[in-house]
Formats: structure tokens, C-alpha cells, sequence
């Protein structure tokens, strides 16, 4: 009995291991991933591009492989991926074809292409831009940085054209842009500071004008870039009704000089007042004011303003220095008090002028930047 139980046993685990042998039911097979989607801009067929347009590809369920972007010329266009997004890094050129190949895989590796061309905008003018400040320059606190176009900006374009600068500084400051008149060269853009930039400051600008449109089949030549440090603050406080000229360096008073000013005779003759910036020096200079004079040698000259108002030294007002106002709108000091002021002078400077009942305004030449509030200096920004 014992003994055909035991082999019952067997033959039913015989049994069940023979029912084992099959395996489970067959899982389905994987199916295939969907195909990765590719898109590109500009698309395939495009004309007149503008050249600073960014050329991308995207990819959607899947991982950029390989882009090929090249002129007429076979020129390749280079660019950088982060897996999912090609951008071009080169730039494009004016008037040109571009064919372009790119590929993409989806999970399984399997690809995707696209393949199209596209044509840039021929342009009728380059127009080039140029800066005030030299790269590496130090400069004063109230330095304007200027922005001079060698042709007209249209008004519809100054929108543009101020999204691509960018001002920088290693200091917290707040600036703005303002589009002042055309000058005889062309258009121009200042940037100043709501208040003086800080002393030590580090200033980078960058300025993305290649083939921005201008208007009138017009475009930027180039990018521009600039760097720039702020030197140590010097502010000079002419008081026109005291006869003095005060010189406060990093917030100390380090010399106060007689002065004569504007007579006020007549309205050339009045300094102006407001805050001017010192834009140049010449130990000699060739003064010409008719019909008051002409070609008068004067010496430690500091230009001011673009109307004709310098500080330079006079020996002939000495007399007058620290007590009347004689002069056609400069700043006389004596020669020694000259020299002496003008070893310390640097672009950018402010001379902040008071006492005068005569402002400081736009037809006093190049540089009125801080004679206007910030409110009316922000105004002038196209972007507002």
C-alpha cells in the first residue's frame, strides 16, 4: 500500500513537472517606439532671411544625431546641440543659399531626416557702428557710453536695435539707453546711469548688431563688444555766483581754486548751467570765438561741453578770478591752478556747474546726457 502511494506521488509530480515544461503563455513583443519628429527654422523654402536669424533644429521623441548646414560654397556652418535642440554657433552670410541635412533617432534608434535650404536677405547698405570709449579705457563716473551710427536708424527699427545691447556691471547700477538727435554722421544712442557709475566698477558691453535691420534695406555691419573700468570718482563744482572751482575726489575735497566764469553779457557768453562732462585736454590749445576773438593760444585746456566751454587757465582774468565773472562761458583759472587741475582730468569726468540762470540743454552740442532728469532720460529709450 505504502509503496503504490510513493508511486503515486512520483507520477504526479511527474505530472505536474510535465505541465511545468510548457512555460507561462507568450508576453506580446515589444512594439516599436514612434518615429522621432524633426522640425527646422527657418523652414525649407525660406527668403530673405535676415542673417542674425537663429537657425534650429528640434527634436521631438527623440535625440539629434547629425546636422550639416553649408553655403553654395560648401561652406559649413557651425553649431552646438544639447541633444534635443541644434542652434547654429556660426554666422550666417548676407545673400547666400544655405542646404542643410539633419538627423534625428528615436528610442530604437531608428532615424529621421529632414533635408531643405533656405536663402539670406541680399542687403542694399552695411552701416557700422562706433563706440566713444576704447576697449580697456579707464573712465569718470559720469562717462556716457555712446553708441554712433555711420548712417540713419529708422524709427521703427530703434526697437530692435536696443535689444541687441546689453550693458554689464560688476557693481549694481541701473541704466537706460536714449536715442538722441541724429548727429551729422547719423543716428546715436547714449547710455547713462540713474546716478554716477561707482568708482572700480567693471563695465562689459556687447553689442548684437550684425544684420539687424535698420530699415531702408539698411543693416548692422558687425557685433561690437567693449570692455571698461571706472576710475576713481572726481567731481568738480563750478559755483558761478561764488567765483570758485571745487575739486571733491572719492568724497574729499582736494583743491579749491579761483574762478571766473560767464560774463552774462549776452547768451553765448553765459556757463552753462548743469552737469558737463570733460571729453578731451590739450596743454595748447587754438581758441576761436567771433567776433569776441579769434586764435587765442591758450594753455591746460579741459573741454567741457561741445558749445565751446572749456577749463583752461587765463592770465589776463587773473585779477578777476575769485571775485567777477569776465569770460565768454569757459572756466578761467590761473596757469598754475590750471596745470595743476588738468594733470587730474579724465574723460568722463562731471562738472557740475551752478549759479547760472542759463541750463545746460541740447543745443549746447554733443553731450547733454545728465542736464535731464532720469525720468525724461529713460523716456528717450525706444523700448518704453
Amino acid at each position: 500500500m505504502a509503496g503504490r502511494m510513493r508511486a503515486g506521488l512520483v507520477i504526479a509530480a511527474a505530472l505536474v513537472l510535465a505541465g511545468c515544461s510548457g512555460g507561462l503563455p507568450g508576453t506580446p513583443a515589444k512594439p516599436p517606439a514612434p518615429a522621432a519628429k524633426l522640425t527646422g527654422a527657418p523652414i525649407d523654402g525660406s527668403k530673405a532671411v535676415t542673417v542674425n536669424t537663429p537657425v534650429t533644429f528640434t527634436a521631438d521623441g527623440g535625440t539629434i544625431k547629425d546636422v550639416k548646414l553649408a553655403d553654395g560654397a560648401g561652406k559649413a556652418v557651425e553649431g552646438k546641440s544639447d541633444g534635443k535642440t541644434w542652434t547654429n554657433t556660426g554666422q550666417l552670410d548676407f545673400g547666400q543659399t544655405y542646404t542643410y541635412d539633419a538627423s534625428a533617432v528615436n528610442a530604437d534608434g531608428k532615424p529621421t531626416t529632414v533635408h531643405g535650404s533656405f536663402s539670406t536677405v541680399a542687403p542694399g547698405t552695411l552701416v557700422r557702428g562706433m563706440l566713444n570709449i576704447d576697449d580697456n579705457a579707464q573712465v569718470g563716473v559720469a562717462a556716457p557710453i555712446i553708441l554712433q551710427f555711420a548712417g540713419h536708424i529708422d524709427d521703427k527699427a530703434r526697437n530692435a536695435v536696443e535689444k541687441a545691447l546689453s550693458v554689464r556691471s560688476d557693481q549694481p547700477d541701473t541704466g537706460a539707453w536714449g536715442w538722441l538727435p541724429d548727429s551729422d554722421q547719423g543716428s546715436r544712442i547714449h547710455y547713462r546711469t540713474k546716478d554716477y557709475w561707482k568708482p572700480g566698477s567693471k563695465i562689459n558691453l556687447t553689442a548684437a548688431l550684425y544684420g539687424v535691420p535698420y530699415g531702408n534695406n539698411t543693416y548692422g555691419k558687425a557685433n561690437l563688444t567693449l570692455a571698461f573700468t571706472i576710475g576713481r570718482s572726481q567731481i568738480v563744482k563750478a559755483d558761478v555766483t561764488t567765483h570758485k572751482m571745487t575739486v571733491v575726489r572719492d568724497g574729499n575735497v582736494v583743491a579749491t581754486y579761483n574762478a571766473s566764469m560767464g560774463s552774462g553779457a549776452s547768451q553765448d557768453r553765459v556757463t552753462r548751467n548743469g552737469t558737463h562732462i570733460v571729453t578731451e585736454k590739450w596743454e595748447d590749445k587754438d581758441m576761436s570765438n567771433p567776433p569776441y576773438y579769434e586764435h587765442a593760444h591758450e594753455r591746460w585746456a579741459v573741454r567741457i561741453s561741445n558749445n565751446g566751454e572749456f577749463i583752461h587757465a587765463n592770465p589776463n582774468t587773473v585779477g578777476d578770478q575769485g571775485n567777477s565773472n569776465v569770460t565768454h562761458g569757459c572756466v578761467n583759472l590761473s596757469t598754475e591752478d590750471a596745470q595743476a587741475y588738468f594733470g587730474t582730468a579724465m574723460y568722463g569726468d562731471p562738472v557740475e556747474v551752478t549759479g547760472s540762470d542759463v541750463p545746460l540743454s541740447a543745443a549746447d552740442g554733443d553731450i547733454y546726457d545728465w542736464a535731464m532728469g532720469w525720468e525724461q532720460w529713460q523716456g528717450l529709450s525706444a523700448l518704453r
